[in-house]
């Protein structure tokens, strides 16, 4: 039993739920290059098209996911050990950078090809060292690489994260908690002064509150805190909690984006909690069809724009009557992102993940079947 790896229930439902509901947005958004109408679905409060911002509810997730996890990691490796950090950034190394530039790669072929169309050195210097959410705020993103906006935020966040948990020995809890709501009160006022200037939208872009809402959650639940467990873990803020996520999922839900944010990242901690500690769990999000999705989940999240710009190509001018030519772009895009998302995690993600196991100080699984994942 010493060595059994840590697990941690559900997590992959979430990642599955956030990453599915990224491509539907998207998708969504691209139906106009199918020759259809993105609104199809109908017109949100602020004029964009119904599901267009399922895609910004599901990075949340994922920003707090990653926070969770990873924090929850560190904190015990803190405790058994010391923190090391070169293995830290080594597992994170092979977990990102082979997936994100064999697609960074599959682009600049695409748009060689496909759009005749040269990157300069000056945009292309920001996705290689993980920038992408600057060419994305100031509007010179490359196509196809708009989403890389958020591993940018990720990887820029894990700069520093590390070091913090290691070195702060009193009072985290406390730093933590400050650094979020000064995070949020200068989104805030940003939006306030200065609506849709650069920093606003920087500070909109800048999810460090939602990793380290997190992260803040982790460590709490960790120390079995009491105020903290009373208020997360019971069946009335798991039904809460969940039935926000219902009412996003379904686009009948919507404030503010900036308020969204802080929601969203609270709701999903709610739900981790919920799920990790089965006894006040409402909906089981740990089975083996969620398994599937969250284990290929960053294969769904980084291949899915060139899916659906070859799926337009294919498509756009098809004669298929429009109702079942909806049918056939939603289905033709998620079943071959699924489908190249399995290959690639089988086939190519793999190999790094089992040199990624190597540098473990704790052993996890991010499924009843596999580990260090």
């Amino acid at each position: 039993m010493k060595d059994k790896p840590l697990f941690l229930p559900g997590l992959n439902g979430l990642r599955a739920i956030a990453s599915l509901a990224v491509v539907f947005s998207h998708t969504t958004l691209a139906l106009g290059t199918f020759n259809l109408n993105a609104y199809i679905l109908g017109e949100g409060r602020d004029g964009s098209p119904q599901g267009y911002r399922l895609a910004e509810y599901g990075v949340t997730i994922f920003f707090v996911l990653s926070g969770f996890l990873i924090t929850y990691l560190l904190q015990i490796e803190k405790e058994k050990h010391q923190i090391d950090i070169k293995k830290f950034y080594i597992r994170r190394i092979l977990r990102i950078w082979p997936l994100y530039y064999l697609y960074l790669f599959a682009v600049l072929l695409t748009l060689y090809f496909f759009k005749d169309e040269l990157v300069s050195f000056y945009s292309l210097i920001f996705y290689l060292f993980f920038t992408a959410n600057i060419p994305f705020i100031f509007q010179f993103a490359i196509p196809f690489l708009d989403h890389f906006w958020s591993i940018g935020v990720e990887e820029q966040f894990y700069s520093f994260w590390p070091w913090l948990i290691k070195k702060v020995q009193k009072n985290i809890t406390l730093i933590i908690l400050i650094f979020i709501i000064l995070q949020n009160l200068l989104r805030l006022v940003l939006w306030y002064l200065y609506p849709f200037s650069n920093s606003a939208v920087f500070s909109v872009v800048n999810r460090f509150d939602c990793m380290m809402i997190g992260g803040l959650g982790a460590i709490l639940y960790l120390n079995k805190n009491k105020l903290f467990l009373k208020i997360f873990d019971n069946k009335y803020a798991q039904f809460i909690a969940l039935s926000i996520l219902g009412l996003l999922i379904i686009n009948k839900y919507h404030l503010n984006a900036i308020v969204d944010t802080f929601i969203i990242s609270i709701v999903t901690l709610t739900i981790i909690v919920g799920q990790i500690n089965v006894k006040n769990r409402l909906l089981n999000l740990n089975s083996s069809f969620f398994d599937f999705f969250g284990k290929i989940s960053y294969g769904v999240y980084v291949y899915h724009p060139l899916i659906i710009f070859y799926c337009g190509m294919l498509l756009k001018n098809s004669t298929i009557i429009s109702p079942l030519k909806y049918a056939l772009v939603y289905s033709s895009v998620f079943v071959s992102t699924i489908l190249i998302a399995y290959f690639s995690y089988n086939y190519f993600e793999k190999p790094f993940i089992k040199i990624k196991s190597k540098f473990a100080v704790i052993k996890s699984a991010s499924s009843k079947f596999s580990y260090n994942e």
